[in-house]
């Protein structure tokens, strides 16, 4: 019975500070993909699409403080189990964006011409990682 009464104990004393801990749930940029963008928002969210033209989503919880940025595609190569660089599209957006959307337009066309799982990437004007997400893309 003793050991019961200290399992109770030390329970509610585990119990007490993981009540009082603070969990974010979004601490990064988030990079999602969807159809395309339009006056009501995202269309047709997912990690996996066909072939085609997609838009590049990113959300964050503060302003991401960047000005020339950069999507890149690196597809998987199953033979070597690395990704290989496949294509890079380059944007400029206004630093106090929270939410950004990046779609095919004169530049950059943002397709996916072949099947395969990819990591797509936002990167600042020194290459660095804002953000990144896997996808798949079928036939």
């Amino acid at each position: 019975m003793k050991k019961m009464h200290l399992f109770f104990a030390f329970a509610l004393f585990i119990s007490f500070f993981a009540m009082n801990s603070v969990v974010f749930a979004q601490n990064e940029p988030v990079l999602y993909f969807c159809e395309k963008y339009g006056r009501n928002g995202e269309i047709g969210v997912s990690d996996r699409f066909t072939v085609g033209y997609l838009t590049v989503m990113v959300k964050s919880d503060y302003a991401l403080g960047l000005d020339d940025v950069a999507v890149q595609y690196d597809k998987y190569n199953p033979r070597t189990g690395d990704f290989d660089f496949y294509k890079k599209f380059y944007f400029v957006v206004d630093p106090d964006m929270k939410y950004v959307f990046f779609a095919r337009n004169d530049e950059s066309d943002m397709e996916f011409e072949e099947p395969g799982f990819y990591r797509v990437f936002l990167l600042d004007d020194n290459d660095n990682t804002v953000a990144s997400a896997l996808i798949e893309i079928i036939r």
